[in-house]
């Protein structure tokens, strides 16, 4: 079993959004202490004893099996994605510290060749390992000069004030990475660094420590977001997440516009400025 009172957490906040109602759950107009399902509502959804229930969500139940874990799921309405999670608390990898994130130089060059489009490497704890210089702009920070434990996603969005003003819609944004980094945290929960790296978010920033209560989770691979620029306005781009096939922990991350679109002709501005600033 992995990290209990993680995966208790969890549990007890999925229980709490899901109404008895919604469940398919009778109620008798009784005054309830607790919003959600209670833990022998849940037991008889999933068909298992309350006991084991209880066991199963304080993380005692040694040996869960993936029929016990679907059954659990499946009741609280768990999504794809929640799932995972569900099942990398339970069965977590019990690797401790990794080692040092090391991008190819092949993929450097790559970063570099890119014209005209933003691009970046994304490593453990959204570590920014390598980006191109469009993509710096884009952001409008020099990020080779910052110290290497601020060339962060999170640490950006949440406590960079220029990088904060980049994101028109600043709490999307703020809610899709920490649910990212959540579902990452499944698959990490034994590494020493994440929890230091969670301890140190969440002593410099109470939005981060609003965000990570909400217990979200998930994963994105492409989508839009509504951007501003200085020099440029407002606009939007597309990104692609690309997960490198021989290292799991790095993703390959591509910001592009619309052809002909209002959003290419900004990127394009952004584009010429880092030109002729070259």
């Amino acid at each position: 079993m992995g990290n209990r009172a993680e995966l208790g957490t969890f549990l007890r906040s999925r229980r709490a959004r899901l109404k008895p109602e919604e469940a398919g759950l009778r109620q008798y107009g009784e005054r309830r202490r607790v919003p959600g399902l209670r833990r022998e509502e849940l037991a008889q959804l999933a068909g298992v004893s309350v006991d084991y229930y209880v066991r199963f969500e304080q993380g005692r139940a040694e040996n869960v099996s993936d029929t016990v874990i679907d059954a659990v799921a499946t009741a609280l309405r768990l999504d794809q994605f929640e799932r995972r999670h569900l099942l990398h608390l339970v069965r977590p990898d019990h690797t401790g510290a990794r080692p040092a994130q090391q991008v190819r130089p092949g993929l450097r060059r790559l970063l570099d060749s890119v014209s005209g489009t933003p691009a970046f490497v994304v490593g453990r704890r959204t570590d920014l390992l390598a980006w191109n210089d469009l993509f710096a702009a884009l952001l409008t920070v020099d990020l080779d000069a910052l110290p290497p434990e601020r060339r962060n996603k999170i640490w950006l969005a949440f406590c960079h004030p220029v990088v904060r003003g980049r994101y028109v819609n600043w709490e999307h944004k703020a809610a899709d990475l920490v649910a990212q980094l959540r579902m990452e945290l499944g698959r990490h929960q034994c590494d020493p660094e994440f929890q230091d790296f969670l301890s140190r978010m969440s002593a410099e920033s109470a939005d981060f420590r609003r965000h990570w209560e909400a217990q979200e989770v998930r994963e994105k691979s492409h989508g839009l977001y509504h951007l501003r620029h200085p020099a440029a306005g407002e606009f939007t781009l597309s990104y692609e997440c690309l997960l490198l096939p021989d290292d799991q922990d790095q993703s390959l991350v591509v910001y592009t516009a619309e052809p002909g679109s209002p959003s290419e002709a900004a990127l394009r501005l952004i584009d010429s400025r880092v030109g002729t600033a070259s």
